[in-house]
């Protein structure tokens, strides 16, 4: 009894003992955190650095300090999860980049940056799986069959478009903005989507059958989950449009509108659908609708509220990237042949840089053609930066790359080693080099002209879910009817409607808004005025 009495004892001792290590960690981590915060702060206005480098850094620094001090066993704090990353850390990420995109910008070139990030990401992956089966046979890394070279083509394929959020601006460069931003995530979802839906299928004996159901899979995956975050949107909208809440508690509206966001992403990993593309356009129908139906309080509450959980999962992420590149258990396997190891990373990176070169200047051409105005086409020096800027790799990376070759974390395979080794080194190159010549390059091709930086900041009454600025000699607010204007000549016949497309388009679409959409779901001038409703405080007749 004794016996079995000091045995639980000690459970209890060695369980205390590892809760107090994991408080520890924690504590460190969230110091890491706001120092990274502190730091990036002081770096502000550096032409070089960014918050996800200095995150990045600190994060290898950390990885040393412990390294040294644990004795060469462990380099990070946390073990990578990546339930962690796809469920708490990339869905504010990308609800915040879809909730407070400017989506004047975003539909003006919705169809060019669907080819960039749909086409563009499919070609990419093809280059990649392709110049990895050929240049992988003539080193020794293992065996891998076609459904590993695809997955490969899958992995390397995914653009960081985190990073790239915070290295370029939205308001010196919109249309590279809206571009490689928009690309950026919808590239992230297509390649998720890519990687389920390779490692669904038995590739190892294709046939037409099985290709024809791969290409159906990929096509449902993609509109399905776009279907899903426009719905979550809108039943968000004419819930919160209906019931008032805001006129008894505004904490409920602001709940209720991150929980159903959150929502959005976890009923499509429910339905085996992409969460990405599911709580971007979640975000973007939110933006347009729910979020004009709340509060003047909870607009401000909730535009902060997104972008903060978004910024502190970024610098999460790139603070754990940095840590986890020291790891140990990994390069022991590839500490035998760092020859391999580099020539293998060597190798991606240059496919990455083929890849993206193979789609971005084709697909720029084609979209040119279909534009008339000289200030719509894509330029030479744009089109540059729309490469370099899309040359850095990832959090999405990384997490595929450890589903792919890792189990829980681990990896005891020499192949599976390298294969997580190269990623970590393609990641950190990529992210630093091309993270740190993109701001010099924009500020050489691209010079901002001096009068344009002047502006006012409107802040104390938000009309948009992004805290924007109004040049004293530039454009106003930003918003889905602004798109194009009023005074546009519409089409006479078919031809003028496909010459000039997408404004016209985008007239239809606004009629249809205003005569459907708006007076079901809300949105700006269209909440009517009740008691305690969000217009209380706002004239009646503010209707558009």
């Amino acid at each position: 009894m004794e016996s079995y009495m000091s045995s639980i004892g000690s459970r209890l001792q060695m369980l205390t003992t590892s809760d107090h290590a994991s408080v520890v960690s924690m504590n460190l981590f969230v110091a890491l955190l706001c120092a990274c915060i502190v730091i990036g702060h002081l770096l502000e206005e550096n032409r070089w650095m960014n918050e996800s480098i200095t995150a990045l850094i600190i994060g290898l620094c950390t990885g040393v300090v412990i390294l040294l001090i644990s004795g060469g066993k462990s380099s990070h704090l946390l073990v990578f999860s990546e339930d962690l990353f796809f469920i708490y850390l990339l869905p504010p990420i990308i609800f915040n980049a879809g909730f407070q995109v400017k989506k004047k910008q975003f539909f003006r070139n919705f169809m060019t940056i669907m080819l960039f990030g749909a086409v563009g990401t499919l070609i990419s992956c093809f280059i990649i799986s392709l110049g990895a089966m050929q240049f992988f046979k003539k080193l020794d890394i293992g065996p891998l069959d076609i459904g590993d070279y695809l997955a490969i083509g899958a992995i390397f394929a995914a653009t960081d478009s985190v990073c790239t959020l915070q290295v370029l601006n939205q308001d010196e460069t919109p249309l590279l903005y809206s571009l490689v931003f928009g690309e950026g995530v919808v590239n992230d979802a297509t390649s998720v989507v890519l990687f389920n839906a390779i490692q669904s299928f038995d590739l190892t004996n294709i046939n037409a059958a099985i290709a024809w159901d791969f290409v159906r899979n990929f096509f449902y995956l993609f509109l399905a989950s776009t279907l899903l975050g426009v719905l979550t949107g809108l039943i968000s909208a004419y819930i919160i449009r209906r019931l008032y809440f805001g006129r008894h508690s505004t904490d409920r509206e602001v709940a209720l509108m991150m929980l159903m966001a959150y929502l959005s992403y976890m009923l499509a990993e429910l339905f085996y659908l992409s969460g990405i593309l599911t709580v971007f356009f979640c975000g973007i129908v939110m933006s347009h609708y729910t979020w004009h139906n709340v509060t003047e309080s909870s607009r401000v509450t909730t535009k902060h509220a997104f972008a903060t959980l978004s910024f502190v999962a970024e610098t999460f992420i790139f603070l754990y990237v940095g840590m986890d590149a020291l790891d140990i258990e990994k390069w022991r396997f590839v500490s035998d042949s760092p020859g391999t190891s580099v020539a293998v990373s060597s190798i991606l990176l240059g496919l990455v840089m083929v890849g993206r070169a193979a789609f971005v200047f084709p697909l720029s051409f084609l979209s040119n053609l279909a534009k008339k105005s000289p200030n719509e086409k894509i330029s030479f020096k744009q089109q540059f930066i729309i490469w370099w800027a899309g040359l850095m790799r990832g959090a999405v990376s990384m997490a595929l790359a450890y589903n792919k070759f890792t189990s829980a974390g681990h990896t005891h395979l020499r192949g599976n080693a390298i294969m997580i080794t190269s990623t970590i080194t393609v990641v950190l190159f990529s992210t630093v080099l091309f993270g740190l010549m993109t701001k010099p390059f924009i500020k050489i091709l691209l010079p901002h002209p001096k009068h344009q930086s002047r502006s006012i900041t409107i802040s104390s009454d938000p009309t948009t879910p992004k805290s924007f600025t109004i040049p004293l000699l530039g454009e106003g607010q930003d918003s889905l009817d602004d798109l194009g204007g009023h005074d546009i000549d519409h089409p006479s016949s078919i031809r003028a409607l496909l010459t000039t497309p997408t404004h016209n388009v985008h007239h239809y679409w606004r009629q249809f808004d205003d005569a459907f959409m708006r007076p079901m779901f809300g949105g700006r001038g269209f909440v009517p005025f009740v008691p305690g409703s969000p217009t209380e405080h706002n004239p009646p007749n503010q209707w558009h």
